[in-house]
């Protein structure tokens, strides 16, 4: 199984469009990676997760074609990673296709937006529920509650094959005791996990930061959920979390974590 991170940035993406934060004035002066547009990945190159305003950018980049996607899952609403816009260039007028070539999973409230934005538009949409698995092709697919935002159930993703089991979490907060029990019965060979706050923490308890990261993967480890060869990887940074990618690089390095960046490939 492999992973790219098509995109590692926060909401606002570094370097800010409006900002002359540090970071963003330092991604703006030797690009590289520290520019890290809205957070976005695919795995096996054919499950698509999150569809963000940034999505025509990514692909071009790195030379991907959406037509090889066979599922868009979405973890949830917030406009970083939901842009429904996006979707009806699969279709006619823009395409010849009656159909699109993906299925989309998305919880309850974004299959709702989707079916009042376009109503009359042919997408095959299944409804995803925290802790309620589901098939596509060879995967399972196991959502798991985030701690983001009570209005709505935003999910992290589990992912499996028939050998390996992906963690992808971003807009994760502190899990809640539910989803810490639920990820006990797991094994990890791959973790991607959020750093939004970086080295400034916040009152907001949607997003973690480096310090919280270490005690999230700490946990994990003791669980046995992280074991010695997991791959662990940030992603979900905010210029405003004031961290460089050296810098990050630097403080996640004795932990045993890689700090990600746009485009990056993680086989595992």
């Amino acid at each position: 199984m492999n992973i790219r991170l098509l995109g590692t940035g926060g909401a606002d993406g570094v370097p800010a469009l409006y900002s002359d934060s540090r970071v963003s004035q330092y991604a703006r002066e030797h690009g590289g990676k520290d520019i890290r547009s809205r957070t976005a990945a695919i795995v096996d190159g054919t499950l698509k997760i999150d569809l963000g305003p940034d999505t025509w950018a990514q692909m071009a980049r790195e030379r991907l074609d959406a037509r090889d996607w066979s599922a868009i899952i979405f973890t949830h609403s917030d406009a970083d990673h939901f842009s429904p816009d996006e979707l009806m260039y699969a279709l006619y007028p823009f395409n010849d296709f009656e159909f699109v070539g993906f299925i989309v999973y998305a919880n309850e409230l974004i299959c709702r937006r989707i079916l009042d934005k376009f109503p009359e538009w042919p997408f095959e949409m299944k409804m995803t529920r925290s802790f309620d698995p589901f098939t596509h092709g060879e995967y399972k697919i196991t959502p798991i509650k985030a701690h983001h935002n009570p209005h709505e159930d935003a999910q992290n993703l589990i992912i499996q094959d028939d050998e390996r089991t992906l963690l992808y979490g971003t807009d994760t907060g502190i899990w809640d005791d539910p989803t810490w029990e639920f990820l006990q019965d797991y094994k990890l060979d791959c973790l991607v996990l959020e750093c939004s706050e970086g080295f400034n923490p916040t009152p907001y308890d949607g997003h973690i930061d480096a310090n919280e990261f270490v005690e999230v993967l700490e946990r994990l480890r003791k669980m046995g959920t992280v074991h010695d060869d997991t791959q662990v990887i940030t992603t979900h940074h905010s210029h405003q979390g004031g961290g460089t990618y050296a810098e990050l690089q630097d403080f996640f390095a004795p932990h045993g974590v890689t700090v990600g960046y746009d485009g990056m490939l993680v086989d595992f």
